[in-house]
């Protein structure tokens, strides 16, 4: 019986000397929670402005070791979205993003790195054109707490850029086009 309760006590202080494990969240994207919005300059004079429509993914997140959280997305780029059906057929054909060939992007993090406050850096991978490449999103926690619904909730917002070259897409749009610019707001619902 002595055998029995030391097992047991030594059992239980390892259990509590784990660490705590990161909560697992869904994108909203069924209520329209959660936005994915690119643009681009449009031979310096003005800007192009879009969004993907579709797309789904889930993070898990730890505000006491942000550093252990991790986000995985993927997205439907036919969802592409310019607010112009003529224009969002050529950004979807081959000259870009050739989403016939390609009908998803993801990013995969690889990295979180804690800034000051609710700032932080998210590294990843993005996968796009059939190219997967290291990108770091500036990013920052928004918020989080009880919805009225009954389930916990956290949101967060980033800014990302890339040269649209560095992924395969290198139709001559001019030097001011080179760079998609990325606005990207996530809010999960905890599982």
């Amino acid at each position: 019986m002595k055998k029995l309760v030391a097992i047991l006590a030594v059992s239980s202080l390892g259990l509590t000397a784990l660490p705590a494990m990161a909560d697992k969240y869904v994108i909203d994207t069924d209520d329209a929670h959660a936005f994915i919005n690119f643009k681009v300059s449009h031979l310096g004079f003005s800007w192009l402005l879009g969004r993907f429509n579709d797309f789904s993914g889930e993070f898990t997140y730890d505000a006491d070791n942000l550093s252990d959280s991790t986000i995985n997305v993927t997205v439907n780029t036919r969802s592409l979205d310019s607010n112009h059906s003529e224009r969002d057929r050529h950004l979807r054909s081959d000259d870009f993003i050739d989403a016939a060939k390609f009908p998803q992007a993801t990013f995969v993090s690889t990295e979180v790195v804690p800034g000051e406050g609710d700032k932080f850096q998210l590294v990843g991978d993005l996968t796009l054109h059939g190219v997967t490449r290291s990108i770091t999103i500036d990013a920052k926690k928004v918020g989080e707490g009880q919805d009225p619904w009954g389930g916990y909730r956290v949101g967060f917002s980033g800014k990302a850029e890339f040269k649209a070259k560095d992924f395969g897409m290198d139709y001559d749009l001019g030097p001011a086009a080179e760079t998609v610019y990325m606005d990207l707001h996530i809010e999960g619902i905890r599982q």
